[in-house]
């Protein structure tokens, strides 16, 4: 993903949230945004009454469909096909942006020649979209004086999920909608500071700013720094890791506010290589269903008993204050990381929290103009490279960070399931308003617990009355990996075939069915698609 991270911001949003209230068009894909990034939700809506056209793209109808102009409704795991039909549209009705693709981009021809095949008809073939639907969205994304493209993990979490980002960036590219106000490619970001992490080098291929370890230059800047000597091999993912310690391969893990005995694919399959370990650390708030099966359990302290910095999916680094005190020996995750290598033998001399983050200045060049001062309420985004620099709330104005963007033809592959006689059905999972990923603090909640306290898989009503099921009742659903029991919900929200779970009831724990087929360049795994097979209970 290096190249992908240079070119379009590190997987960060080009554009503001603000930003989206100024767009001509709206484009969601993937994305159930009112229940999972709610305040953007809100955005979306009060844009749509100021006129702006939105276009939802889910396999799956959800709130937003009701302010929609268009709803394409596709087959889970088709969004590569669908964005190419889209793509070959807008060039094959004369709405390509050619001055954007004349001066800011190469690799144009190669991409029309690719996508000569995605015809309407050929695409709703594959995505069970109409033709009339898809021409309908191309034009109204194309003829936007700006459209900004949101989307989410129902994008990214498929074996495609790299090449789906690529038909994104294409799309964008063709239409001129990066570098001003109110486009933008803008990825909603999953939770409060995945942002941060991955600018903080939270990743196998870079250091901070995303700065790659492959790089001589920037490897002995940070050794200088460290005063050790430093890898320039790439390391593993997350998914990777698991992977790794199953073989005995890697023989320690140490996990912070991560629950992938809920959160990852095939949890049997997890727990089968995390029990392998020799030695496996667990740092959160809470005593996790993964915390639960640690050597350590190392208590840490939740935002409002610390300080610091979160980045958020804007890029905007933003300070954070203690508000209460931490209870009984709970400490900031900083203090135990530092404590921890001070005992390995290393001299960390960090005091307070923004000692840290002068280091991240001195060593991160996108970082480098932003202080402690200077964030006061409102924040700073990145990059913003001296003290006198304003910050840099739109990527991409002018020029590329590579120079020119490249264009990527992408072939459209299938999921690594797909429906058969032994399972029928498609599950795709997601999120809900009420609760948050794998419960482990909104699931502490009695208000949250009232309101929606145990799983219900959405299914649709045709299916329904073919299994015998009603309202409420119970279903056996069962994958190649594994088998879950749990109330249905009968909704037209999810067509003929497809049915919908969400991840937050470890006790009907979802990624028990999931898929562990990773996409090949992210190796995250295909949680939108899984083929099962369901039976009254």
């Amino acid at each position: 993903m290096a190249s992908l991270a240079t070119a379009f911001g590190s997987g960060a949003m080009t554009n503001t949230i603000g930003e989206i209230e100024e767009a001509d068009t709206i484009f969601v894909m993937g994305s159930n945004t009112t229940e999972n990034h709610p305040v953007i939700g809100y955005r979306i809506k009060r844009a749509v009454r100021k006129g702006a056209k939105l276009i939802v793209a889910d396999p799956r109808a959800i709130e937003l469909c009701e302010y929609a102009d268009v709803f394409l409704q596709l087959r889970p795991g088709t969004n590569e096909a669908l964005l190419n039909g889209l793509a070959h549209v807008v060039i094959r009705d004369g709405l390509t942006d050619e001055e954007f693709i004349k001066e800011r981009t190469e690799g144009y021809e190669e991409l029309k020649a690719a996508l000569e095949k995605y015809t309407p008809e050929y695409v709703s073939e594959i995505t069970g979209v109409p033709a009339a639907d898809i021409e309908k969205a191309a034009h109204l994304y194309a003829k936007a004086k700006a459209a900004s493209f949101l989307y989410t993990m129902g994008v990214t979490q498929h074996t495609s999920g790299t090449n789906n980002v690529f038909t994104i960036a294409n799309l964008a590219m063709l239409t001129g909608n990066l570098g001003k106000r109110g486009a933008g490619v803008n990825p909603l970001r999953g939770q409060n500071n995945v942002q941060g992490a991955c600018d903080m080098g939270a990743l196998p291929v870079v250091f901070t700013g995303y700065q790659p370890v492959t790089n001589d230059e920037a490897r002995a800047k940070f050794e200088k720094a460290w005063g050790v000597p430093l890898s320039g091999k790439p390391g593993l993912t997350a998914t990777e890791m698991v992977n790794a310690a199953g073989k005995k391969q890697l023989r320690a893990l140490y996990i912070m506010g991560e629950n992938p005995m809920v959160s990852d694919a095939d949890i049997n399959h997890a727990f089968h290589c995390l029990d392998s370990l020799d030695f496996l650390v667990v740092q959160d708030i809470f005593m996790t269903e993964t915390a639960k099966i640690a050597d350590v359990v190392l208590p840490a302290v939740t935002f409002a008993e610390k300080e610091g910095t979160f980045v958020n999916t804007e890029r905007r680094v933003q300070k954070v204050n203690q508000a209460v005190k931490p209870r009984g020996q709970a400490r900031a995750d900083w203090e135990i990381i530092r404590d921890i290598a001070n005992r390995l033998g290393f001299d960390w001399k960090y005091k307070k929290a923004e000692d840290v983050f002068n280091e991240i200045r001195q060593l991160t060049p996108s970082y480098a103009g932003i202080t402690y001062g200077r964030l006061g309420v409102t924040g700073v985004h990145w990059p913003c490279p001296t003290e006198d620099h304003p910050g840099t709330p739109i990527l991409h104005v002018g020029k590329f960070s590579r120079g020119l963007g490249k264009f990527t033809p992408i072939e459209y592959t299938p999921p690594a399931e797909e429906p058969d006689e032994e399972y029928p059905f498609t599950l795709t999972t997601g999120r809900i308003l009420y609760h948050y990923h794998t419960g482990t603090m909104t699931r502490r909640s009695k208000g949250l617990g009232e309101i929606h306290k145990e799983e219900y898989m959405e299914i649709n009503p045709a299916d329904a009355e073919a299994l015998g099921v009603a309202e409420c009742d119970m279903v056996k659903v069962t994958s190649r990996r594994g088998e879950v029991k749990t109330k249905v919900k009968i909704t037209d929200r999810v067509p003929k075939g497809v049915v919908f779970m969400t991840f937050h009831f470890s006790e009907t724990a979802v990624n028990l069915l999931t898929n562990t087929a990773c996409c090949p360049t992210a190796k995250i795994p295909e949680l939108k698609v899984c083929t099962v097979r369901l039976e009254k209970a």
